[in-house]
């Protein structure tokens, strides 16, 4: 007889890894399905600085996740604080308040305990120096609460959190695609899996669908963000394809949010059509905020400094 998992996770990134290890906490027999090879695992994760925005009262809580802060660093760093009602503020005011209220208060809510909770996974956080920290006047500040960075970026995340998984039993299958859920009279009863030209179908109790948007989709782009975007670049993973969306879709799931929009920065016109994970090159362009942005017919078509530099990244 074919094994029954207590839950499946389709999806290999941040918020995947996460489901599987937190039903790993709970005692579960956890698979999970990645489309990627093992050597492109992360999903858009891996893309990532890895930041993580929390609300904290300042040095005494950096410390909590950086241990090993030295006393130069303490010195010449200014933590400062970041409050719920910041947090909130922030996300109201780049959303223009279109953000699900009750999804805002418990993602401020929850925001230093899930930051302990995945150092509790075995990841290592130093200071976030980078672009969320400026120096004024002999001592670093940092932007809107992103004071701290898992070691190694968003891939380093990644692979911490792997290594995690693999260690605590969780099995992984790479190259697998998931197709449908496979739905009974008691509700989802399994996942129909596709690894090569194989389809199979994977009996489970649960399965979580942890497989990103539809970004690297051209016609999915095309039709919910308007003509023109089937030819954008994608920075991240070329294996978002809204799997889990159309799955979830086709099972009767209501569709929730806003569909026509998306984060969508100055790339370099020339880069890849997806991210490249071991790509030496950068296809970044973030100095908007210090310029005047033009489109094909020399029109301006943005506020490039409608906030500070960040606030305006997350925003556009």
């Amino acid at each position: 007889m074919d094994k029954t998992y207590d839950v499946i996770v389709v999806g290999g990134g941040n918020a995947g890894l996460c489901a599987a290890l937190s039903a790993r906490d709970e005692g579960a027999d956890v698979l999970m399905i990645e489309r990627s090879p093992a050597e492109k695992r992360g999903g858009n994760s891996a893309f990532t600085g890895g930041s993580y925005r929390m609300v904290h009262a300042g040095l005494e809580d950096v410390k909590k996740l950086v241990p090993d802060l030295t006393d130069a660093e303490i010195a010449r760093t200014d933590f400062g604080s970041y409050s719920a009602g910041d947090y909130l503020d922030d996300l109201g005011r780049l959303t223009q308040y279109n953000i699900d209220p009750d999804l805002a208060e418990v993602i401020v809510r929850e925001s230093t305990d899930t930051v302990h909770w995945v150092k509790q996974q075995g990841i290592r956080f130093v200071p976030n120096y980078g672009r969320y920290a400026f120096n004024h006047n002999g001592r670093f500040k940092f932007f809107g609460g992103v004071v701290i960075y898992a070691t190694g970026g968003g891939r380093g995340l990644v692979e911490g959190l792997f290594q995690s998984a693999e260690r605590r039993g969780v099995a992984v299958r790479y190259g697998a695609r998931a197709r449908e859920l496979v739905c009974g009279p008691g509700g989802v009863e399994g996942l129909s899996v596709t690894t090569g030209s194989a389809e199979e179908v994977i009996r489970s109790r649960a399965v979580v669908l942890a497989c990103g948007g539809f970004e690297a989709n051209r016609e999915m782009r095309t039709r919910y963000l308007g003509p023109g975007w089937d030819m954008a670049k994608v920075r991240g993973t070329r294996y978002n394809t809204g799997d889990g969306i159309n799955m979830a879709l086709a099972a009767g799931a209501q569709p929730y949010g806003q569909w026509s929009g998306c984060h969508s920065v100055s790339w370099e016109r020339y880069a890849p059509d997806f991210g490249e994970l071991d790509a030496n090159t950068s296809s970044q362009r973030h100095s908007y905020p210090f310029s005047i942005m033009v489109n094909a017919e020399g029109k301006r078509f943005v506020d490039e400094g409608a906030d500070f530099r960040n606030y305006t990244y997350a925003k556009y």
